[in-house]
């Protein structure tokens, strides 16, 4: 059904078609969770029970508003944010381009969201549900301490979150990715951790995939002295392989196709620096059950998509799992952790 109706939402901008679909999925009635508890695609990283590998990352449901209808899509976990800690417009229009040549999206967002006080009414009202739903932190743009930002939001998502994840890989806040340097990364993981509280949920980091070597060997060895429950490989790119869309020199980050094999590469680069003691979370250009497979293979214990469904439809979360199965059947692994690495 999707194919039918692709084309028609192509017409639409792609900044209001995504909006009719956050809306379509509200109004959707919610099937239960892919469980599947016990499974052979069942992941456990950072005490978390996975019931399959195959996750929505950030981006998606900015604000909350349907981490359970995206579970009940076959997901088994959902991200949602970046959320900060007041709302903020984000980047003007238009900033949200579709590269339908080279099955790509390119988005200059700005941490669009309507803010934590208003994400945790929604997060209240839905304590207690089953689902991983990990909440995916940001600072505020104009911000004057981008540091005590991430303190406040780990403070107020917490009690909500299976996981947080801190976002200092967008492109799109000018100056972000600077936390990425050992230094400031340090100070901001300790003031993260701290304030997230003695009992509260993992801490997940999420990665650029433009570093260079040293700065892949600084943040795995920082990644494991802070015990993070994982590293998320990677964010969109801000490089630009050859494209054949008209839309290819619009400023933002890359994310679908194009960005594939460099995301690979780079979690390849993390499973080496990391000496395989951190779980990965594999993200970039994945939009089959190869494209997940070769990731686990690569050392990702989970994967994570979003451009891919703007090409591939809601359906992609089953299809890739159903998938999985199949190759691990044909390669003879009986769970997911057996794969990990085995490249």
């Amino acid at each position: 059904m999707y194919k039918l109706i692709r084309p028609a939402l192509f017409c639409i901008d792609a900044e209001r078609a995504h909006a009719l679909a956050i809306a379509a999925l509200k109004r959707k009635p919610v099937p239960a969770p892919a469980t599947m508890a016990g499974g052979k695609l069942e992941a456990r990283i950072a005490g978390l029970t996975f019931p399959n590998p195959v996750g929505m990352a950030a981006g998606f449901d900015k604000d909350g508003e349907v981490p359970d209808a995206v579970l009940g899509l076959g997901f088994g976990f959902a991200e949602v944010g970046s959320i900060t800690p007041l709302p903020q417009q984000g980047n003007p229009r238009p900033r949200l381009f579709r590269l339908r040549e080279d099955r790509a999206v390119i988005n200059r967002m700005g941490f669009n969201n309507g803010g934590a006080l208003d994400a945790i009414q929604r997060f209240e009202a839905r304590r207690g549900t089953p689902g991983i739903v990990g909440i995916n932190i940001g600072a505020n743009k104009d911000s004057e301490d981008r540091i005590a930002d991430y303190a406040r939001m780990a403070v107020a998502m917490a009690p909500f979150a299976s996981y947080l994840a801190v976002n200092i890989s967008s492109p799109n806040t000018p100056g972000l990715r600077a936390l990425q340097d050992e230094a400031s990364l340090t100070g901001l993981l300790d003031v993260v951790i701290a304030s997230r509280g003695e009992n509260g949920p993992p801490v997940f980091l999420k990665v650029a995939p433009d570093l260079e070597p040293a700065d892949i060997d600084a943040i795995a060895r920082i990644a494991i002295e802070k015990q993070l429950g994982a590293l998320i490989v990677s964010n969109t790119t801000i490089s630009r392989p050859p494209l054949k869309s008209a839309h290819a020199n619009e400023t933002g980050g890359l994310s679908g196709a194009p960005l594939r094999d460099l995301a690979q590469q780079r979690l390849r680069d993390f499973y080496k620096a990391t000496g395989g003691a951190m779980p990965l979370i594999g993200v970039g250009g994945i939009a089959s059950a190869d494209d997940a497979w070769a990731r686990i293979r690569a050392g990702a214990s989970l994967v994570q998509l979003y451009s891919a469904m703007v090409y591939e439809g809601p359906g992609i979360a089953r299809r890739i799992a159903r998938g999985l199965i199949q190759l691990m059947d044909r390669d003879g692994f009986t769970s997911i952790a057996e794969a990990v690495g085995t490249e």
